[in-house]
């Protein structure tokens, strides 16, 4: 709907929705928390035996020493396993994984990439294009297998079938490894997208936002 005058430009008319859910804003927030603490003691964790020829800076990890570094890392691993259980219970139950995450389709991903690598791709507050949806269900697998494959490390012996599933021990830790790298590499990509469209930030902490009424 829009509002014009015989000698002024057509004035959209906007209303103020509420696009994000709080329990969608407290977990998010969580998750950023208990990610950002995994991956960094977890790369302390790893510099004390690196699989790789990689190795990360100390000044880029969390924990001191190895002893330090696993605290933390279990420590957070709680919080995001406990705030994703919450997260993942809405989800399903709101029908808000539903209802922003599908569907997604190879021609929506490819017509939205296409999109975003022109810098035309639209964007409003609270409504996730067909990239973005993938991109979500990407983080969601690597977290379930980061957290499937951490606790094989964790407890190799008492949990010997799920280690056994995940290839073995040593299996189990590049799987680890490389499901970290797609939740890291994720976060990376995440904030880039709030640099290049910074009007989505205040909609995550308060819940709402100024939409043309017909998008409301």
């Amino acid at each position: 709907m829009t509002l014009s005058g015989p000698a002024g430009p057509v004035v959209p008319v906007r209303t103020t929705e509420h696009v994000h859910p709080l329990v969608v804003r407290v977990t998010h927030a969580l998750n950023a928390v208990a990610i950002v603490l995994m991956a960094t003691s977890g790369w302390r964790i790893y510099d004390a035996s690196p699989l790789f020829a990689l190795r990360f800076p100390a000044e880029a990890t969390l924990g001191g020493w190895l002893g330090g570094a696993i605290a933390w890392h279990l420590g957070a691993m709680w919080l995001l396993v406990v705030n994703a259980t919450v997260y993942i219970g809405y989800g399903l139950i709101s029908g808000h994984f539903r209802r922003r995450f599908l569907p997604v389709s190879p021609g929506a991903v490819l017509r939205d990439l296409a999109l975003a690598l022109t810098l035309r791709l639209p964007h409003r507050p609270g409504h996730y294009n067909a990239v973005q949806r993938l991109l979500y269900w990407f983080v969601l697998l690597c977290g379930v297998a980061a957290v499937a494959s951490g606790l094989a490390i964790w407890k190799p012996v008492q949990l010997q079938d799920l280690a056994a599933l995940l290839g073995g021990y040593e299996t189990a830790r590049r799987v680890h490894f490389f499901a970290m790298t797609g939740i890291v590499s994720f976060l990376l990509i995440h904030l880039t997208l709030v640099a290049v469209v910074p009007r989505t930030v205040p909609a995550m902490i308060t819940g709402r936002a100024r939409l043309p009424r017909g998008d409301a």
